[in-house]
């Protein structure tokens, strides 16, 4: 009788230890599934991912906001270093300008300037920028001068932000110059991605403008051109695909997209540089650039 209670107490035992290891793994495996991304979770748990804690007004900043009729920018929207070009001669080496009073990011300025140091070094250097940031005022100015076949209304444009500029060759008409034959090529490279394609017109809303030319940074423009994307595209391109990585120019990168309603949290590779940037859709593309 004791040896059978005592065996009894043993069966006990032994169930109620797989019960309790089975109900650990099962939790284990939830968290892998909630996560989304059993190799991020895997990292986190080895401790080689930090947090970043995002808000909302980040959705609306960076070189990545989608801006068209839309979603039009906001405050956050527009570049804090916008100057007169022709007041940095040092920005404006090695291509020309049609009007004086031209304004743009110092940075996207800087960033320009050495795509067209790269032409150079091909033997392409007619290059002058005709159009760059226009505030507010200017952008009324010009639609209701030109209307809405020519402008687009206050805040609509991209030319508010101060990310987008329109480039020009002096031999000739932009589409079938040596300087737009080669942005087409080379653009990418440099962080500029051609705006509004050809064959993209029924995404933009816009008719091709082979002279329009936006900085939205490596490796965000190659992505775009290995995969044949408006900028229109690309935040549902990056949501769809969750966590990627890509390479460019020997760099490698990891990016994702993180919903912002109100704040967020988004979790990041520890030892990366992190850059941030809305998509003025309601998320921040977060993107890691690797060591």
């Amino acid at each position: 009788m004791k040896k059978w209670v005592v065996l009894l107490l043993l069966a006990v035992l032994i169930g109620n230890s797989y019960m309790q290891r089975q109900q650990k793994e099962g939790d284990a495996g939830r968290m892998e599934g909630d996560a989304g991304n059993p190799t991020v979770l895997a990292a986190e748990k080895n401790g080689n991912r930090r947090s970043i804690e995002l808000s909302e007004a980040q959705t609306y900043g960076g070189n990545l906001i989608l801006v068209n009729s839309a979603h039009p920018v906001r405050e956050e929207g527009v570049l804090p270093d916008i100057v007169a070009l022709a007041a940095h001669p040092e920005l404006t080496e090695g291509y020309g300008l049609l009007e004086a009073d031209t304004r743009l990011s110092a940075a996207v300025a800087e960033r320009f300037g050495a795509m067209i140091e790269a032409a150079a070094e091909d033997g392409v250097t007619h290059f002058r920028i005709s159009s760059g940031y226009r505030d507010m005022e200017e952008q009324r100015r010009m639609y209701e001068a030109k209307g809405a076949d020519y402008a687009l209304p206050p805040g609509r444009s991209e030319h508010n932000t101060g990310l987008s500029l329109d480039v020009g060759s002096m031999l000739g008409e932009m589409g079938s110059s040596p300087e737009g034959e080669w942005l087409i090529r080379h653009a990418a490279e440099h962080g500029f991605i051609l705006r509004y394609p050809k064959d993209k017109t029924e995404i933009t809303g816009i008719q091709y403008e082979p002279w329009h030319f936006r900085y939205v940074g490596l490796p965000h423009s190659m992505i775009i051109e290995e995969h044949g994307l408006a900028l229109e595209e690309y935040a549902a391109f990056l949501r769809k695909k969750g966590i990627i990585q890509a390479e460019a120019n020997g760099e490698r990168y990891e990016i994702q997209v993180v919903a912002v309603p109100g704040h967020a949290t988004a979790h990041v590779p520890a030892d990366a540089e992190v850059e941030l940037s809305g998509d003025n859709q309601g998320g921040v593309i977060v993107t890691s650039r690797l060591k």
